[in-house]
C-alpha cells in the first residue's frame, strides 16, 4: 500500500485554522486540464479562489480532490480542483496559510501520486525556497480588485502589523 500525501490533511487544517479565526480562506491553484475553474478568471495559468463557508456551496475537501459550487458574475460555477494542483491555501486577511511546490500536476500525472512537498519542511540545502507565489499579482502592472492597492510591502519591509484591506503576502515561519 501506497503512502497517502499529507497535503489534503495541511489543506483542511489550514482551511479549519482560517474559519475558526474568522479568517476567509483563499486557494491559489495551478490551473490545467484536469481542473474544472472558469477560465476567464485564470491568469498565467492560475486561479485564486475564495473558498470560505459564505461562498461555496457543497464544499467537500478529500484527498484527491477540493470541489464546490460557487458564483461567478452571478452565475453558479462547479469547481474541481485535484490536490496536487494547489499551491496554498491562507487566510486573506493576514495572508498566513501554507505554501505548496508544484512539481507536476494531476494532468501531467494522470492523476496518479502527488509529487509535491510544502514549502514550510526543511528546504534542500542545495536549491533556496521560493519566496513568494505567482499567484498573488505583486506588480502594479497586473489588475486588483476595486479599492485595494496593486502592491503591498514585503514580510520583511517593515514590523507594523498588516493593514486591513491590503493584498496578503504569505510568509514562510521557519
Amino acid at each position: 500500500m501506497s503512502e497517502i500525501s499529507t497535503k489534503p490533511y495541511l489543506l483542511r487544517a489550514i482551511y479549519e485554522w482560517c474559519t475558526d479565526n474568522g479568517f476567509t480562506p483563499y486557494l491559489a491553484v495551478k490551473v490545467d486540464a484536469a481542473t474544472t475553474v472558469p477560465m476567464e478568471f485564470v491568469k498565467k495559468g492560475e486561479i485564486v479562489l475564495n473558498i470560505s463557508f459564505g461562498a461555496t456551496s457543497g464544499l467537500k475537501m478529500d484527498n484527491e480532490a477540493i470541489q464546490f459550487h460557487a458564483r461567478f458574475g452571478g452565475v453558479s460555477r462547479e469547481i474541481y480542483v485535484p490536490v496536487q494542483n494547489v499551491l496554498a491555501i491562507y487566510g486573506n486577511e493576514n495572508g498566513q496559510g501554507m505554501a505548496f511546490e508544484v512539481t507536476s500536476t494531476a494532468s501531467e500525472n494522470g492523476a496518479g501520486q502527488p509529487t509535491d512537498s510544502p514549502l514550510s519542511s526543511v528546504p534542500s540545502p542545495s536549491k533556496p525556497a521560493p519566496v513568494g507565489l505567482s499567484s498573488v499579482p505583486v506588480t502594479a502592472s497586473d489588475s486588483a480588485p476595486t479599492g485595494v492597492p496593486a502592491s503591498a510591502p514585503g514580510p520583511d519591509d517593515n514590523n507594523d502589523p498588516p493593514k486591513k484591506g491590503g493584498r496578503p503576502t504569505l510568509t514562510r515561519i521557519k
